[in-house]
């Protein structure tokens, strides 16, 4: 599978590049052209580039070989689903706790405490002893929470009320940092994959060549970044908040259905791809590499679809992730049947995958700060992280009760039905704001419907 791995990659990262030279040529001059014509938001970009894109590249580097490590420490299938469930309830637990957490403790604090816990969390790799590794996973569910909380909070809060820059500044940074993430995941799974099989270190190689990464992001932000806290907000009241608005208004009850069926699928996915690919000889590295490429690809289609020529709308392009996904799904009911497994077949469901992925997450996001207030997106975000987390832990622990093919399979059929429900709540969605002009992009028209009454 190496040259259908490294050959997917090119393609994928050829379209890419030609999608976004389009877009370069084509995109108007605005606010991103007086954000970079300003040499003090530029350097403050720098200082928060320094830190936080070595914390996304040791993030990244732990992909490729986590499921491979416990494998090669001798660990039954139903073991390592039970770390990677300890894995996910960490998360949802500090998830529910880590914005308040971060506000009280001081962001820059947050982030250095991050560095910490996840140097200590790929140390314990190095540990055979099944709880040491529990306790690892536990460990780096806390630093996952405090990556996608801490980091944001700082450079906001920074950014609108230590330099008073404009708000409509804020995008372009995010912007350039998901382009950046998208390069250093392809990249990622490269330098796994040679540190690991190329030379021959095995696969808790890249957890020792993230810890630098993390000690270099948690020193540059304690030389280079100011204290910055928060509000506190009372835990309880947050999440009334949160259900009020999600009872109040079904758009907000429709999306976070969506989320919550789409993501667990992805968890699921996170866990299976490995043993589907890895008994087939394939180069986890470079197949992981291939996968982010796909989702950077899904990424660059996203705001191609959203430009004046093709005036598509996120709503739409959710509906399509989720369609897609559905169909990767069924595919691979048929890919991993036993006796017929195709890897080649699985492979490219695979990269659907991450390519619906790459649709959905910008997707996602723009709706959901449209539907959902400001004030209760905290709350609402939780509400919904406790029955995703929740359908993704039942996954792993159901997984692998029979015998391990026809568990997968079963599984993915599972999958694929919870699929075909997110496909429903969100062609109801579709249906519910086709003519809400909030949620659509900016200098785009609204459609009538012909067909309608009239009043």
């Amino acid at each position: 599978m190496l040259l259908a791995a490294c050959s997917a990659c090119a393609l994928l990262l050829a379209a890419c590049l030609a999608l976004e030279l389009a877009a370069c040529r084509s995109r108007p001059a605005g606010s991103a052209a007086a954000a970079h014509s300003n040499p003090a938001f530029r350097r403050f970009q720098r200082r928060y580039y320094g830190v936080y894109l070595p914390a996304l590249a040791a993030d990244w580097l732990q992909g490729p070989f986590l499921y491979k490590l416990y494998q090669h420490y001798r660990f039954l299938e139903p073991q390592i689903a039970i770390l990677y469930v300890c894995g996910l309830a960490s998360s949802v637990l500090f998830g529910l706790v880590s914005s308040s957490l971060v506000d009280v403790l001081g962001r820059k604090k947050s982030c250095v405490l991050f560095s910490l816990t996840y140097s200590v969390c790929c140390l314990l790799k190095l540990s055979r002893d099944y709880l040491v590794l529990a306790a690892g996973r536990v460990l780096g569910g806390l630093s996952t929470a405090l990556l996608f909380s801490a980091f944001e909070a700082w450079y906001v809060h920074e950014h609108l009320e230590r330099f008073d820059f404009p708000a409509e500044w804020i995008p372009v940074t995010f912007a350039r940092v998901a382009s950046w993430n998208n390069a250093i995941a392809v990249g990622a799974g490269g330098v796994a994959e040679l540190f690991a099989e190329g030379l021959g270190l095995g696969p808790v190689a890249p957890f020792m060549v993230s810890i630098p990464l993390l000690v270099l992001s948690g020193v540059l932000a304690v030389r280079t970044w100011d204290e910055n806290y928060g509000q506190q907000r009372a835990f309880s009241r947050s999440c009334a908040d949160g259900l009020r608005c999600l009872l109040s208004d079904r758009r907000v009850l429709l999306l976070g259905t969506v989320q919550a069926l789409f993501e667990s699928i992805i968890y699921i996915f996170i866990f299976l791809w490995t043993p589907v690919l890895d008994p087939h000889g394939a180069p986890l590295g470079i197949i992981f590499s291939s996968l982010m490429a796909a989702s950077a690809l899904g990424s660059s289609l996203y705001r191609l679809a959203l430009s004046k020529r093709y005036h598509l709308q996120p709503v739409h392009l959710l509906a399509l992730a989720v369609l897609l996904l559905f169909f990767s799904l069924f595919m691979l009911t048929f890919s991993t049947s036993p006796g017929q497994e195709s890897p080649a077949e699985s492979f490219l469901a695979f990269l659907l995958i991450e390519l619906a992925c790459g649709l959905y997450f910008p997707a996602m996001g723009f709706l959901r700060r449209k539907v959902v207030p400001e004030k209760d997106l905290l709350g609402v975000v939780n509400w919904f992280r406790l029955p995703l987390n929740l359908l993704s832990c039942l996954g792993l622990l159901l997984l692998h009760d029979s015998d391990r093919q026809t568990g997968t399979r079963s599984m993915f059929g599972l999958c694929a039905a919870v699929a075909l429900l997110a496909l429903l709540a969100a062609g109801r969605l579709f249906a519910l704001v086709r003519h809400d002009a909030e949620l659509r992009v900016p200098g785009t028209p609204v459609p009538t419907d012909d067909t309608a009454p009239e009043p």
